[in-house]
């Protein structure tokens, strides 16, 4: 008779985000997992497969809600240059209020596991090309309602935004002073003229 899973998959995937995010993939064990998860081994492995692959699947639930949070705030401003200043102030905010300061969980992964691994680059790779494109299609719908001169290379205005983007979750790691971070976001922001 098979056995029946005592625990929500999506509940579990969600912890282990939160471990892996706040510790980092090499010094997060597997008895960190289980005793954090509250699930036994053979119930992780069977579930998720194993550290790796629960790694992926944390980092793939990290990345689905970080688009889906964006593509949400910029379907709710028109407006691109605020709704830019909106990420950006929400960005601040919100490293400014985690005690643990765990800064963004993408950027935590090139550090600690590129260039060793792989199949990581891969996946941070395509993040990084899907978080540009989200950018540059919000820009080219601001530029079609005027709110930006047509002149404007907007790719690569995409990639300054996400550096900058990427820029304030690694500094505010250890710049707490929200007037100089917010600072140098209005002047990222000058440049959407």
């Amino acid at each position: 008779m098979p056995r029946v899973k005592l625990f929500d998959e999506n509940e579990v995937l969600i912890k282990a985000m939160n471990l892996f995010w706040k510790q980092g993939y090499s010094a997060t064990s597997v008895q960190d997992l289980v005793s954090h998860l509250g699930i036994n081994r053979a119930s992780l492995y069977d579930t998720f497969g194993d550290k790796e692959k629960l790694f992926k699947k944390s980092f793939e639930l990290y990345r689905k809600q970080s688009i889906d949070k964006i593509c949400e705030l910029f379907q709710n401003r028109p407006n691109v240059k605020e709704g830019f200043s909106e990420l950006f102030n929400n960005a601040i905010n919100e490293a400014l209020l985690d005690k643990n300061r765990k800064g963004c969980f993408a950027v935590n992964n090139t550090t600690e596991l590129v260039p060793n691994d792989e199949s990581c680059l891969e996946v941070l790779s395509s993040n990084r090309r899907d978080f540009e494109n989200l950018f540059y299609e919000y820009l080219k719908k601001g530029q079609q309602k005027k709110q930006l001169k047509e002149c404007k290379d907007l790719k690569s205005l995409a990639s300054f935004l996400f550096i900058v983007y990427n820029g304030i979750l690694v500094v505010s790691k250890i710049q707490t002073n929200k007037k100089e971070l917010t600072d140098s976001v209005n002047l990222a922001l000058s440049l959407l003229r």
